[in-house]
């Protein structure tokens, strides 16, 4: 199964995806943002990154635009609840023009979490 490095903010949310993925036999690291993610991606060199788009420090599109600066190939799915002013549509039509892979709006189930694995693993 694939290495999947989940860059998300949310502790319980965090840990909620990477049970999933564990239960799928996915090997999981994780970030709290997208800083920490960028630093995870140059050493564990993961398959596919799954972030969310609303974070502190470094949010999931300036995530995937430093991803493209450095040259990464690594396949990006983008997930996003939105916000009060910002909606999850917004956020995930903009990760889109940025060119993720896939992409999920929270909540989201298993079986579409593991469509998205499939779309960006091709």
């Amino acid at each position: 199964m694939a290495h999947i490095l989940v860059i998300e903010d949310d502790e319980q949310f965090r840990q909620m995806l990477t049970s999933m993925l564990a239960a799928d036999h996915h090997r999981v690291s994780q970030a709290n943002d997208g800083e920490e993610g960028l630093r995870l991606v140059a050493s564990v060199r993961p398959d596919l990154v799954i972030t969310d788009i609303l974070m502190p420090k470094m949010d999931g599109i300036d995530f995937v635009m430093a991803l493209k600066r450095q040259g990464s190939s690594v396949p990006v799915i983008a997930m996003s609840g939105g916000r009060r002013t910002i909606s999850a549509e917004f956020n995930l039509n903009s990760a889109e023009l940025m060119g993720v892979a896939a992409t999920l709006s929270k909540p989201f189930g298993r079986e579409e979490l593991r469509r998205a694995i499939s779309q960006a693993l091709g």
